[in-house]
């Protein structure tokens, strides 16, 4: 080697206390972004139904206003059985019926365990106020025997990433062709789905419904995730998948809310990732497998659009792609002057 190589080779080379400082500075955005939105979690305009007396609903709304400011939108319902349809049709996560004779507290747990544990709490404040009566707590959507605290679900928001993730880094480094890699991502996106949820549901027993329609879902997210990123990549290189990847890991995943709700994560950023493929796949998951759809539209949509999104950002790419091997047959094709 020259001296001349040696000193470029030299110059190239990153000083440690740099790559000390970025790796930490990588390690903190991690623990902030899968340990922030957990540590922070509390009720934030959770939706619940009030059954009763206009006056009683009234107080009700008082005193959690006022032991947990913000904690609680109510929605006032006319009976037990309106609050038990508004729980199975999505519109609030539980009820508060307020029988003088028989109060009870409606939860479902399918929608979310954390939130049902607070429901669940507010029997207790229930009986404080009301001495001597017994205050019953039914679960009107529980959730699967073999998986009672829904760990399963909670588990399978970082699969459905890291399968999307995982798909476009192989496809673009061992397949060559943007069809061939588009066509890729869907067969994965089928077959990924199909087996995960066979996990999930027949083995570990997390899911309920149908279990073409619970792999639906998962496919919609692995096929939206992987596309978008296989688009990425196609305009901007490694750059563009990596900060897609990113965006999907580190936003994505935590933000989902399948390990509590959306209305449980700080202020904003649960409605955030609602609009992410991993948070609106959650949602649908909850919806499909426990609630016989409802609820699921948006969530629905979310998915379309992002799986619509990576297949125009592969077209765009296969489009520069093609231009490029134009302009540069073109090029080799035109005669040398002297």
């Amino acid at each position: 080697m020259s001296e001349d190589q040696a000193v470029a080779e030299e110059t190239r080379r990153v000083p440690v206390a740099v790559v000390v400082t970025l790796l930490t500075a990588m390690l903190t955005v991690v623990l902030i972004a899968f340990a922030w939105p957990a540590a922070r979690s509390q009720p934030r305009d959770l939706p619940i139904a009030v059954a009763g007396p206009a006056q009683a609903a009234a107080q009700v709304k008082g005193g959690l206003d006022q032991a947990m400011p913000g904690g609680f939108e109510i929605d006032p319902v006319a009976d037990r059985a309106a609050a038990v349809e508004a729980i199975k049709d999505r519109d609030v996560y539980g009820a508060i019926v307020l029988d003088p004779q028989a109060p009870e507290v409606l939860t479902a747990s399918a929608g979310g365990p954390a939130v049902a544990q607070i429901l669940t709490q507010l029997s207790t404040r229930l009986a404080a106020e009301n001495p001597g009566v017994q205050v019953k707590v039914t679960d009107v959507v529980p959730l699967p025997k073999d998986d009672p605290r829904g760990a399963g679900l909670a588990a399978g928001a970082l699969p459905l990433v890291l399968g999307g993730i995982i798909a476009a880094a192989v496809l673009t480094q061992r397949i060559k062709g943007g069809g061939r890699r588009v066509a890729g991502a869907l067969a994965f996106a089928v077959t990924g789905s199909l087996a995960l949820a066979a996990v999930l549901q027949f083995w570990l027993g997390s899911f309920e419904g149908n279990y073409l329609a619970n792999a639906s879902v998962i496919a919609l997210s692995i096929g939206a995730i992987s596309l978008t990123l296989l688009g990425l990549e196609g305009l901007f290189g490694f750059v563009g998948l990596a900060a897609g990847g990113a965006v999907m890991m580190l936003l994505g995943n935590p933000l989902s809310g399948l390990a509590s709700a959306p209305e449980m994560l700080p202020t904003g950023w649960g409605s955030l990732g609602q609009f992410l493929p991993p948070g609106a796949a959650g949602t649908a998951l909850r919806s499909v497998s426990f609630f016989d759809g409802a609820g699921s539209g948006r969530s629905f949509l979310v998915l379309g659009c992002w799986l619509v999104l990576g297949l125009l950002l592969c077209g765009f790419a296969a489009v520069r792609s093609r231009g490029r091997s134009v302009v540069q047959a073109r090029s080799e094709a035109s005669p040398v002057t002297v």
